[in-house]
């Protein structure tokens, strides 16, 4: 079976400049565009050294002491490519050119009230402005997409995403000590891509826990999305399976009318090294026994699908396309639903 499963890269390649320096810059941000053959014309970072450090390894020309001085002396037509904390998003954004691409990363905010300023000053300055939702670009996702949208699995009426593993959380230290941690951090990806394959919900029932012996905010989550009576779409994770691989998992599934998928995120199984992906489909056939077949995609979520999210960006500002998948306009939705989850599971159950 052929499925174009890769991102549509821009005609004309923006330089790019980079706000930001941490662990995910070099191990997917700069590794995706080098693959795809992007120019980082320059980086800078709180502190300079760290971004000394990656213009070295990635050979990137310019390195700023901050965000006014690359602004500065940047290309008219650069893109920008925020990487810090979302409570710095807003003064960053408010220094960068008026009209400029930007793609900004997840999450559009800590609280809702954050993500709305976002979205103010990205229409006010009148950006072109995206967030890093890039697990939509995933080759997986892609692939599921194309083949959901070929009508091969029929109508969808189950999306489970299931996430049982050992998260290395120490390796994100300002992450971990965040008091929102697994759905803003985390699971908001699942937020985000059930969405884009389903639209939103008409209500959300969810749950977010700690762990007793750790000193995590929250680190198992179970959320269900509501879109009737017959569709059918749910999350479940588990960072705390301290117990060994054998029984650990990392999915997501697509069942409809005609079909199944199932993607293997290998990725978040001893993170950050992984283990291959799987891609699975069955389609059924009439007087035939189900049987599952498999597909070997090139790539995996880190860093392939950072090209497709940058690759946007660029393909939108050229006018190269009317469509920009993870723009503020559309994930801040994702955030509502985000919120929305942390009240239901605030508020508790029926008893």
């Amino acid at each position: 079976m052929q499925i174009n499963y890769k991102p549509i890269l821009p005609e004309q390649k923006l330089p790019i400049v980079i706000i930001g320096a941490g662990g995910i810059v070099k191990d997917a941000h700069l590794p995706a565009y080098k693959k795809a053959g992007f120019e980082v014309w320059g980086i800078t970072n709180r502190t300079r050294e760290r971004a000394e450090k990656l213009a070295i390894a990635f050979n990137i020309p310019h390195v700023f002491d901050n965000v006014a001085d690359a602004v500065a002396a940047a290309p008219k037509n650069a893109v920008y490519d925020i990487t810090i904390m979302p409570e710095k998003f807003v003064e960053t954004l408010e220094q960068l050119p008026d009209g400029a691409g930007v793609l900004i990363q997840k999450p559009m905010g800590d609280f809702i009230a954050q993500s709305y300023e976002i979205l103010e000053v990205c229409r006010r300055k009148n950006l072109v402005a995206a967030i890093n939702c890039q697990l939509r670009f995933a080759p997986y996702t892609m692939a599921a997409k194309a083949m959901i949208e070929q009508g091969l699995i029929g109508e969808v009426y189950d999306m489970d995403v299931r996430v049982t593993v050992q998260t290395p959380w120490e390796l994100f230290p300002h992450v971990m000590v965040h008091p929102r941690l697994e759905f803003q951090y985390h699971s908001i990806h699942y937020f985000d891509l059930i969405r884009s394959f389903l639209g939103n919900p008409q209500s959300i029932l969810a749950k977010t826990l700690k762990h007793p012996a750790k000193a995590l905010s929250s680190s198992r989550s179970t959320v269900i999305f509501d879109y009737g009576d017959t569709l059918h779409a749910v999350i479940n994770t588990n960072h705390d399976h301290d117990f060994g691989a054998q029984h650990q998992e990392s999915f997501i599934k697509w069942e409809g009318t005609k079909g199944a998928i199932k993607a293997k995120m290998g990725l978040l199984m001893n993170y950050p090294d992984g283990v291959p992906d799987a891609f699975e489909y069955c389609i059924l056939e009439e007087g035939q026994a189900p049987e599952w077949n498999s597909i070997a995609l090139e790539g995996s979520w880190f860093p392939d699908a950072f090209v497709g999210t940058m690759a946007s960006v660029m393909r939108y500002k050229n006018g190269e396309t009317d469509v920009l998948p993870t723009s503020v306009e559309d994930v801040i939705h994702t955030m509502e639903w985000v919120e929305k989850a942390y009240e239901s599971s605030a508020n508790g159950g029926v008893y």
